[in-house]
């Protein structure tokens, strides 16, 4: 595909309107999503747009979404005509912002939808006619049900952050919605990084679309030390609690589990062991999730146990450890869970715990990152035999790729320190 490259907004073919109001807003020049979107966005095209959080992708579409709601005029009775789905009330409340700033100048009618507050002004706003439509799922669903909203007229359907939506639980949700949106329409679809999920789910609502992948510049490389433990599965919970007595209580640990039900079972366990903690997944209602996030956030809980909903949706600058008491079933995780440390400038340690059944996914994490982590087998549960498993594991991989240059280095086997200030 031969990218569209433009220095302007004037170089977009915006139309005057937008243009004053994105001259307004203090823009001079497009992003790199916004030139190699907005064209082909005007052109009716589906959009498959890869693309991080901060490189510009709202007004991506909502520009463009802007125009073509203004040159396909429609008649008859108001009826939604862009449907805008968003993970979080917070990125939905964003999003809308964009819509009335960029359409200052335009006659548009906007609304939000979303959990955590009353739903009565958002069925008035409905009722009195709502052009574009930035929703979240759950909420919308619900309002869907009761017979508030209709998406037959939907000439545009944008998805945002989907990754996230997957994270938070929300893809059936998802699929639900986009089933009843006209088949005939334009669809945006933008997401931080394409895990299989999100691919099939983009297979089946694009048609034909133009790919736009952004690689954000002069990202600082976070300054993450990783490194596995073997331990038998029913010795986890017992390893955890000892690295956690052992940490500073000051700083902040995220501890990823499988599955929600075992999520609920540690943070018990920690909190019998005088280790203040919290769950959250998509079990939880919207209220004890926030209200799990705020603690964590303040310090009032120490360890937060989540599930992959929180690998990409969790904001939370102090996280100074990153504990995987299951691996993930998906390699992409992996680099999204231990992202949550080492956040603006700092550092951060990530501790992955492995069975015997989990040598598998190491692997493939292995393959993803393309280095082999550091072996710590200085703890008291230690697992020789899962070790065993894994150096043969490794040397039949070395065995095979000998021919060839590059593989990844060997493991290490490293005793990490044990201090006041938290593990080194």
């Amino acid at each position: 595909m031969t990218q569209t490259i433009a220095d302007t907004f004037e170089a977009l073919a915006l139309d005057a309107p937008l243009l004053r109001a994105v001259a307004h807003e203090g823009y001079t020049r497009p992003t790199q999503v916004q030139r190699d979107s907005i064209p082909h966005a005007l052109a009716g095209r589906d959009i498959l747009g890869v693309a991080p959080t901060g490189t510009g992708k709202t007004a991506a579409f909502t520009l463009p979404l802007l125009q073509l709601l203004t040159h396909r005029k429609q008649g008859g009775p108001k009826a939604i005509r862009a449907l805008i789905l968003a993970p979080t009330r917070e990125l939905a409340l964003q999003v809308d912002e964009s819509i009335r700033n960029y359409g200052h100048h335009l006659p548009f009618k906007s609304a939000v939808i979303m959990g955590g507050v009353n739903e009565n002004p958002q069925i008035k706003a409905l009722r009195t006619g709502v052009d574009i439509l930035v929703a979240t799922p759950g909420r919308l669903l619900d309002l869907m049900q009761q017979g508030y909203v209709k998406l037959e007229k939907v000439e545009f359907l944008v998805l945002d952050e989907a990754d996230r939506m997957l994270d938070m639980g929300f893809i059936h949700d998802v699929r639900r919605i986009c089933a009843k949106v006209p088949k005939a329409r334009q669809t945006l679809f933008f997401s931080a990084t394409m895990p299989r999920e999100v691919a099939e789910l983009a297979g089946t609502l694009l048609t034909d679309p133009v790919r736009v992948d952004v690689i954000p510049e002069n990202v600082e490389k976070p300054r993450i030390e990783q490194c596995v433990m073997f331990v038998a599965g029913k010795d986890k919970t017992n390893l955890l609690v000892e690295l956690l007595q052992d940490m500073d209580e000051d700083g902040l640990t995220l501890v990823f589990s499988r599955t929600k039900h075992r999520a609920d079972r540690i943070v018990k366990r920690l909190n019998q062991s005088r280790i203040r903690a919290a769950a959250i997944h998509s079990n939880k209602t919207q209220n004890a999730r926030q209200k799990a996030l705020s603690d964590f956030a303040d310090g009032r809980v120490r360890v937060l146990v989540a599930t992959d909903i929180a690998a990409r949706g969790l904001d939370v600058d102090d996280i100074t450890h990153v504990i995987n008491f299951d691996l993930s079933d998906e390699p992409e995780n992996h680099i999204h869970r231990i992202g949550r440390t080492a956040r603006a400038g700092a550092s951060g340690l990530a501790i992955s715990f492995c069975d015997m059944e989990e040598l598998k996914k190491l692997s493939a994490i292995e393959k993803q990152i393309d280095t082999a982590l550091i072996v710590n087998d200085q703890h008291n549960y230690h697992s020789a035999e899962t070790a065993r498993a894994y150096y043969e594991q490794i040397t039949a991989q070395a065995s095979r790729k000998k021919k060839s240059p590059g593989g990844w280095p060997s493991p290490r086997r490293k005793r990490m320190k044990t201090r006041r200030s938290g593990m080194r």
